[in-house]
């Protein structure tokens, strides 16, 4: 899970990309990165960190041109390193090249393994890093032709904006596993983007999702764009965007996440009755959740956990010892609203089940009667392989343990979880999902 996003046609397209990554900031705190092109040369600065401490005004002024593309980086192949940020810009036959993704290929190192047979040098760990390869070693006289070539060679989840001297292209996978979305600019240029919160921020219009399988053409100085049905379509957008990855101000597939949030706990709550003082959420991803299943039961609402704002997020930290570390600097149950009472404690998920232990300790010792966990998806019980870093079962606590085993684990008084048919229901059961991780259907061999 990574951002991405594309500005064309568009003064100052560095910084506008710079506000649209620091809107996508939760997809990816350990990178980010900016191509841009100026006067058919591009130009690149990424490094580690956050987008703000990666870019400053100085740095953006240098960034000239009105065409340019942005990363945040997840890591889900590669090293936290500086090296292995986005985007990954070349040289090669035809000029130059920088590309960004968001995804995951599943068959990086059988392509990797073949490109280094036939004397390809890696500078990265990066799946992404195959894709430029892939592109350089073609013959073929047209970069599009190229791109179609290397995209029949990958497996795997992707969404891609590559970008060379004249043109953008975009384009996503034919099952359209992570979202991307088009967006119009004030000043009439264009903005591709992983989310549509971005374009909230930049002023931009939203025009439509670009579909599974589908290519946009962006070439400078043109106003009009280019589409091409590159793959047959099969929609599967992945659950878990709804779930917990997407800021819940964006809408993805013309579906409100906020609104979608609201709708699980509403089904959570007509599960089963608890009698309980309050709902609590475990912020900030659980409070939509919370508030549906508060309206159902008609049980109050308590913020009755502070968070800080200044630690990031705990799931999509790289190591158990920092998630860890950051759930206690991150969460503070308030003991003058808690003592005494019983509560009903809604989160978005249980991964490693590392945050959710911790926050019944926390609530326990701040005066809790009585914790009844609840959680707004099903048991995650298969490692995700198309764009989360879930790899291993070991990771996954509801692989290894039953329900009743979990709620033993994290110490909760009950414990429930949303089924997988209830899930869709939450979402809409008019199209199919990516479900990998609680079903284990790998649908991209």
């Amino acid at each position: 899970m990574c951002a991405i996003v594309g500005i064309i046609n568009s003064k100052d397209a560095a910084k506008t990309a710079y506000y649209a990554l620091f809107s996508m900031q939760h997809r990816g705190q350990e990178a980010s990165g900016i191509s841009v092109c100026d006067d058919g040369e591009i130009s690149t600065h990424k490094g580690n960190g956050l987008v703000t401490e990666v870019f400053n005004e100085e740095i953006l002024r240098s960034l000239k041109g009105d065409m340019a593309i942005g990363h945040n980086r997840y890591a889900t192949a590669g090293r936290n390193s500086g090296r292995d940020a986005q985007p990954i810009a070349a040289n090669y036959s035809l000029g130059q090249i920088s590309i960004v993704h968001n995804g995951n290929l599943v068959n990086k190192d059988e392509v990797r393994d073949e490109l280094i047979k036939d004397g390809a040098i890696f500078q990265t760990n990066m799946d992404t890093e195959n894709i430029i390869h892939l592109i350089a070693r073609n013959h073929s006289e047209h970069l599009q032709d190229r791109i179609v070539a290397a995209l029949d060679k990958i497996k795997g989840a992707y969404c891609l904006l590559i970008q060379s001297r004249h043109k953008t292209f975009a384009i996503r996978d034919r099952w359209g596993v992570r979202p991307l979305s088009l967006g119009k600019l004030k000043d009439g240029g264009y903005i591709v983007a992983s989310e549509t919160c971005a374009f909230d921020l930049v002023g931009a219009s939203f025009i439509r999702d670009i579909r599974p399988g589908e290519m946009i053409v962006f070439e400078h100085g043109k106003s009009e764009f280019q589409s091409i049905q590159i793959y047959e379509p099969d929609p599967r957008i992945c659950a878990f965007e709804y779930i917990y990855f997407a800021r819940p101000d964006s809408v993805i597939e013309g579906k409100s996440v906020y609104e979608v949030r609201k709708k699980m706990g509403e089904v959570l709550a007509k599960k089963s009755k608890i009698k309980a003082d309050f709902v609590v959420p475990v912020p900030d991803s659980g409070v939509p959740a919370a508030l549906g299943y508060a309206n159902e039961s008609k049980i109050p609402f308590e913020l009755a956990i502070t968070r800080n704002h200044y630690v990031g997020r705990t799931f999509i930290e790289p190591s158990q010892e920092m998630r860890n570390l950051k759930v206690k600097l991150k969460l503070n149950p308030m003991s003058s609203v808690l003592k005494g009472k019983s509560i009903v404690v809604i989160d978005d998920s249980i991964v490693r089940g590392t945050t959710s232990k911790k926050v019944v300790d926390l609530l326990r010792h701040a005066g809790a009667k009585e914790i009844h966990f609840r959680v707004a998806c099903p048991e995650l019980k298969y490692p995700e392989r198309y764009g989360i870093d879930t790899p291993s079962f070991e990771e996954l606590i509801s692989s290894k343990k039953s329900a009743e085993e979990v709620r033993e684990y994290i110490g909760a008084d009950s414990l429930e979880f949303l089924s997988i048919d209830e899930l869709k229901e939450s979402i809409g059961n008019e199209r199919k999902y990516s479900l990998v991780s609680f079903d284990g259907d790998y649908f991209i061999k």
